[in-house]
């Protein structure tokens, strides 16, 4: 007998869902996987950035970039409050002319001292002639005196004229000595007038190059990606008054787990795949991989917990193709970068073609 609840309607929604279920099923255990020659990770495109910040503190006087500008190199981009640096160099350029003019005195008096040292020599030689002759004559006396040809009067006024002759040899001399040591204290005083010339000289270079460096300029070419003071502020040494972003070092951090870190070598061909542009394929190369696996292993471990460990690895764009396309680099894009563990092995077909200059406008 026949129910009077059996239809054939109530068989086709499980009908359906066998369908359904048949259709999951064909999907899960046929879809594209990545082959065991590679390996991906999620990530979003990063990269470098430099703070410009200020050597010493002070106003900010003006700014001249803005957020999103391109820089190059050695671009100007803000200028600090030099007033008080420039009134100090002022002071700096007027003690190195004093300390000149000290210099040229203290040569002046080393030459004068020279002059009196020539003097002094000179009567030493008058008072060793002078004191020569005295004894010439002591001895002719001595000789008459023996012969009884002179008194013995003569032979006392030559020994006193002797005696006379020697002192003034002797002081003579000492005023000589007296001339050396102002020639020494003279000489002292011009080395001491130079290394003031120099001592302020160097405070000049200093204060020109504190002046020169508050022109903060670029360190590289790049694009700004913060202005972070405005004109007016006073910040400290090493306030930060823009930030750039280094758009020849773009990269995309990503990890993979010990059985897929463990096969890649720096310099292994990897490609990019942005979530904004799934057509294309960004060419890039591993330029890091971390020594160190990102969570600390316990002490004790299986190799199952072990294989769960995973390595920071670095995929970096190629510095021309970022310099031909400048202008498109932007950072924070989210993507997958894809990496070839096996250097024989082709890209798969599941990839999209390398970016060219058609497909990237």
């Amino acid at each position: 007998m026949t129910s009077k609840y059996s239809s054939p309607w109530l068989f086709i929604p499980i009908a359906l869902a066998m369908v359904v279920a048949a259709l999951f099923s064909w999907q899960y255990f046929h879809r594209a996987k990545t082959p065991e020659s590679f390996a991906s990770g999620n990530g979003r495109i990063e990269a470098t950035s430099i703070n410009i910040a200020t050597k010493m503190s002070g106003r900010i006087k003006e700014v001249l970039v803005r957020e999103g500008d391109d820089v190059v190199s050695g671009q100007v981009l803000a200028y600090m409050d030099t007033a008080t640096l420039v009134a100090d160099l002022h002071e700096a350029e007027a003690q190195v002319k004093r300390a000149r003019s000290a210099r040229q005195i203290a040569q002046a008096n080393v030459a004068q001292r020279e002059s009196e040292k020539a003097a002094a020599n000179a009567l030493i030689a008058q008072r060793e002639s002078e004191l020569a002759l005295t004894e010439k004559d002591l001895q002719r006396t001595q000789q008459l005196i023996d012969k009884g040809f002179v008194s013995p009067q003569k032979l006392d006024v030559d020994k006193s004229r002797k005696n006379s002759a020697a002192a003034s040899t002797r002081a003579a001399r000492s005023q000589q000595n007296e001339v050396q040591s102002s020639i020494s204290a003279a000489q002292a005083a011009v080395n001491e007038t130079q290394s003031a010339i120099e001592a302020a000289e160097a405070k000049v270079e200093k204060i020109k190059a504190d002046i020169r460096d508050a022109a903060l300029t670029a360190p590289i070419s790049g694009r700004v990606l913060y202005r972070l003071a405005e004109p007016g502020e006073v910040l400290g040494a090493g306030g930060n008054v823009v930030t750039l972003l280094d758009i020849t070092d773009v990269y995309m951090t990503i990890f993979l787990p010990t059985s897929q870190a463990g096969r890649i070598a720096i310099g292994t061909d990897a490609r990019i795949v942005l979530d904004v542009r799934p057509d294309i394929s960004i060419p890039a190369t591993i330029t890091f991989v971390s020594p160190e696996a990102q969570f600390t292993p316990k002490s004790v471990e299986t190799r199952t917990e072990r294989e769960k460990l995973m390595f920071r690895v670095k995929v970096k764009i190629p510095e021309a193709l970022l310099k031909a396309h400048a202008r498109r680099v932007k950072t924070g894009l989210p993507g997958v970068a894809y990496v070839r563990l096996d250097a024989n092995a082709d890209w798969p077909d599941t990839l999209p073609p390398l970016v060219n200059d058609k497909n990237s406008r």
